[in-house]
């Protein structure tokens, strides 16, 4: 299996602090990879740079065989990779649907016209992206009226607009009541094994990670911890430590 994702010895400095430090990641095509590890270890620092939102200091970043480190934010995105927030990004005063119409590139185009001057394929896949979330009931519902755990199922959704071919995810499940996180853990495996996209994910959640990841890396103070099964994960004494502060 070909990586369609290589992080190779990224470094990221802000002024004196490094939040990553020569941190080296692969990502298969077609696969779903966790990241974790402790509260400011580096993770949306890493998801930042790998985006575009970070110039890094030094190593490369290649996306399907492309060096992209130098790219803007739009051109990393136009090649296919797309993420979301920790935060729920979702227009509350827009429906649904709107929300995932609006969400389609557009250039110099005020927000109405996005919304009504789409093609029908267009507004068609927005429907089947929205029943693939089983979202479909809700898609004249406005974002806001929506449970904070429908709002992270339209976060995604809005994001598979973007036709990515991979999805980067931070902290998907956070915040989010036991019955929504089946449901999340549902859409990410379908958006997986039925569209083909490649998930890169950061949770906290290790029953979620267990579930859903084949590979899970673990970051530390800026540096790659360990790397493995997630099963090789949960029982790695250094992961523990990490999380837990367990003494040796």
């Amino acid at each position: 299996m070909t990586d369609l994702l290589a992080v190779r010895g990224v470094t990221k400095r802000f002024g004196g602090v490094v939040a990553n430090h020569e941190i080296s990641l692969q990502v298969p095509r077609g696969s779903i990879v966790g990241l974790i590890g402790p509260n400011g270890s580096g993770k949306t620092t890493l998801f930042n740079s790998i985006v575009g939102y970070h110039p890094i200091d030094a190593g490369s970043i290649v996306f399907d065989g492309r060096e992209i480190s130098r790219l803007r934010v739009p051109e990393i995105a136009r090649l296919g990779m797309v993420r979301t927030f920790q935060q729920t990004r979702v227009f509350g005063k827009m429906s649904c649907l709107q929300n995932l119409l609006i969400s389609v590139p557009h250039v110099h185009e005020g927000l109405a016209a996005m919304c009504t001057r789409q093609p029908p394929a267009v507004t068609e896949r927005a429907r089947q992206i929205l029943r693939l979330a089983s979202l479909e009931d809700h898609l004249d519902q406005r974002g806001a009226d929506l449970s904070f755990g429908q709002q992270k199922l339209l976060e995604i959704c809005m994001a598979l607009m973007n036709e990515p071919r991979l999805l980067l995810l931070d902290e998907p499940t956070a915040g989010v009541n036991p019955v929504m996180i089946e449901s999340l853990i549902a859409l990410l495996r379908d958006i997986n094994a039925r569209l083909g996209i490649t998930l890169l994910v950061i949770e906290h959640n290790m029953r979620v990670m267990m579930q859903l990841a084949g590979h899970v890396c673990c970051l530390a103070h800026g540096e790659v911890l360990a790397q493995g099964s997630p099963a090789q994960i949960t029982t790695d004494r250094a992961v523990i430590e990490a999380y837990l502060g367990a003494q040796s």
